[in-house]
């Protein structure tokens, strides 16, 4: 695999604008949204009155903020590339996480508050009142279909739960979701008091339809005409390490991809039982006009399967994705801190990323150490500095510490950092990065625990 040797000098470009903007914005975006939904509901409600008041009130304005979040849910998935590539993947994940378990307490109390509210103003018990809902007015079946649905999905998505599924059966049941969604649509609108008058039916209606051709656009469309035009297959497969492999894809007009190191693809290997599920891996080398490798390690079916693979397999990719690249650093002096398979994507821009760079390479023991030729080349070549932490936990457990690492890395301050490896160590080495005086705008990293 060549490698691009840049100046040691070179300072980084940068962006013009701050790495946060897009974030903000976008989050800024959001809220007004979350805002003017509300304020929708203050301009119909002339008044509250009651207990029966009040709750129906509260039925309504979490029923239609719930309403808002399921599109938010799914454009935050949509691989939108401005967001994909200035917000993050995990960044996203986080959002879309975070914004689900939102959507179920609103539905949550919608559903209770609305049925409570009823039941005050028919004078009937609550379950009965429930039960005359659900059966007896329109669109209620599917509506309740839909929560149910809802309720599932966010039960498979709870943390606890996540770590007993296979990663391909999380997916396909999350993906319940655009159905529960699907469902809960024509009740928001035959039974949203809010929601059955014009022009805010058509609006919301628009809203709807705007996210789900977004939706379609970018998951389904466009991996479907990159798949025409770069005719990407399996190359090659070769070892590297203890059940790590890297896979070598080529194709045709890759330079239109538009990859950069640090970046990663979803990919879906074309054979039997790996093609409905694409999983991300990242580039483990700069992007070249004819192929392009990522290092894979088996820790699934998906990623264990990879090391079978025929050369010629065609292969979908869904990308380039991620905002782990060089326009983030702002200094020419860059670390670089990998933990076993974490150095796939910092392989990539140690080999590319401009500015004076130290990589400090974690692993459990030689062995375990994958690119090691590849990476002493790029150090020679550069004037980069190449530190392996190998080891225990305990023989390196100052190591990775605020003074370990100001002893590593003089001047740490004025580095930028950039760090990939298992999430408990991120987390340890951020709060130590944190905690030597590292700013927060200058720590760079990602996760690939969507």
């Amino acid at each position: 695999m060549s490698t691009t040797a840049l100046s040691r000098d070179t300072a980084p470009t940068g962006a013009r604008t701050s790495p946060e903007t897009v974030p903000r914005l976008a989050l800024a975006l959001m809220a007004a949204g979350a805002a003017a939904v509300l304020a929708a509901w203050w301009h119909a409600t002339p008044s509250v009155v009651g207990a029966a008041g009040w709750l129906d009130g509260a039925g309504r304005i979490t029923g239609l903020l719930a309403g808002y979040l399921a599109p938010v849910l799914l454009l935050l998935m949509a691989r939108i590339p401005i967001l994909e590539h200035r917000v993050g993947s995990d960044r996203l994940a986080r959002w879309h996480a975070l914004a689900g378990r939102y959507m179920v307490f609103l539905v949550s109390a919608h559903v209770v508050t609305i049925i409570w509210g009823y039941a005050l103003t028919d004078g009937k018990g609550v379950v009965s009142e429930g039960v005359d809902i659900i059966f007896h007015y329109p669109e209620m079946i599917k509506g309740s279909l839909g929560t149910l649905l809802l309720f599932g999905t966010g039960i498979v998505s709870a943390r606890v739960a996540r770590r007993k599924l296979r990663y391909e059966t999380w997916y396909y049941l999350h993906l319940a979701t655009y159905l529960a969604i699907a469902l809960a649509f024509s009740h928001q609108i035959v039974n949203g008091a809010d929601l059955s008058v014009q022009p805010e039916q058509t609006l919301w209606s628009a809203y709807y339809v705007l996210a789900a051709l977004t939706l379609g656009w970018f998951r389904l469309w466009m991996p479907y005409v990159r798949d025409r035009r770069h005719k990407l297959r399996v190359h090659s497969v070769v070892p590297e390490g203890p059940g790590v492999y890297s896979v070598i894809l080529k194709g045709e007009r890759l330079d239109d991809l538009n990859a950069r190191p640090g970046q990663f693809f979803r990919l879906q290997f074309q054979t039997r039982n790996l093609r409905w599920v694409a999983n991300p891996y990242s580039l483990s080398a700069a992007p070249h006009p004819n192929y392009l490798r990522f290092t894979i390690k088996s820790l699934g079916d998906h990623s264990s399967a990879a090391a079978r693979l025929r050369p010629g397999t065609k292969v979908r990719a869904e990308g380039p994705y991620g905002a782990f690249t060089e326009d983030k650093a702002r200094s020419p002096q860059v670390l670089l801190i990998a933990a076993g398979v974490g150095i796939t994507p910092i392989r990539a821009l140690f080999e590319t990323l401009p500015g004076r760079l130290t990589l400090l390479y974690r692993a459990g023991s030689d062995r375990e150490i994958i690119f090691r030729r590849e990476l002493e080349d790029i150090a020679h070549d550069r004037g980069a500095r190449l530190v392996y932490l190998v080891g225990s936990r305990r023989r390196h457990g100052k190591t990775l510490t605020p003074r370990g690492l100001m002893n590593l890395v003089p001047d740490l301050k004025a580095h930028d950092v950039y760090l990939c490896g298992p999430e408990p160590m991120q987390q340890a080495v951020i709060a130590a990065l944190r905690e030597a005086g590292v700013p927060t705008s200058h720590i760079h990293h990602e996760s690939f625990e969507f």
